[in-house]
């Protein structure tokens, strides 16, 4: 708690960085404010209707292999967006226009129009995340910040090295990442519009930053 008094202690009243957790973002690592570190990693997911029977059972023996050796503070978060259709409906409406045939307009735009109805009720995106934890209590004796970060990959490594067997491809965030998944979880509507990569690390704590 001393610890977060002291972060907070930093910013402006009412700041987004004041009531914000992370402290810091570095190596690929989540620094936060109570003295933890955090790694996250993205999951690519199968169907795992569309597989065989004997892939099923695959699967989930090699996903129960995983959990028993999964470090026992592990998060596994899935978040749904909503589906961005944009780039599609702007491709519709130029061949629209380029279009002289009525019939084929017509489909055209009941195309765009059942896209966007569908779009704005229905179709949705979700991805899913595995978030590691450790502590400075997980460390015997003095510890530095890269012995934070090796044991963290390791966690990360023997992720993948089991899901691999099921057929999920795992993401090691890196910075960038992990910036642009923040913004898009903290500012949900407004980073729809914003591309990723635009927010670069420079801007970290640039804003309501107060100078000691």
């Amino acid at each position: 708690m001393k610890c977060l008094k002291r972060e907070a202690g930093k910013y402006y009243e009412g700041s987004t960085q004041e009531w914000l957790p992370i402290r810091d973002i570095k190596s690929g690592t989540v620094l936060l404010k109570d003295g933890r570190y955090v790694k996250i990693v993205e999951v690519l997911p199968v169907n795992f209707y569309l597989k065989s029977e004997v892939e099923q059972e695959n699967i989930i023996f090699n996903f129960a292999s995983y959990l028993k050796i999964a470090p026992d503070k592990i998060q596994i978060m899935a978040v749904t967006q909503k589906a961005d259709i944009d780039a599609y409906l702007k491709s519709l409406n130029g061949r629209l226009d380029m279009e002289q045939n009525e019939l084929c307009k017509n489909m055209i735009a009941d195309e765009a129009a059942f896209v966007k109805g569908l779009s704005d009720n229905a179709a949705v995106k979700k991805r899913f995340f595995m978030v590691f934890e450790y502590t400075p209590a997980a460390f015997s004796g003095k510890y530095d910040f890269s012995d934070v970060v090796r044991a963290l990959s390791d966690e990360v490594y023997k992720a993948q090295k089991y899901l691999m067997q099921c057929g999920l491809e795992v993401i090691n965030c890196d910075n960038g990442m992990l910036i642009d998944l923040f913004h898009q979880l903290i500012n949900k509507n407004s980073s729809r519009y914003i591309p990723p990569g635009s927010i670069t690390e420079e801007m970290l704590g640039a804003v309501h930053e107060r100078e000691e």
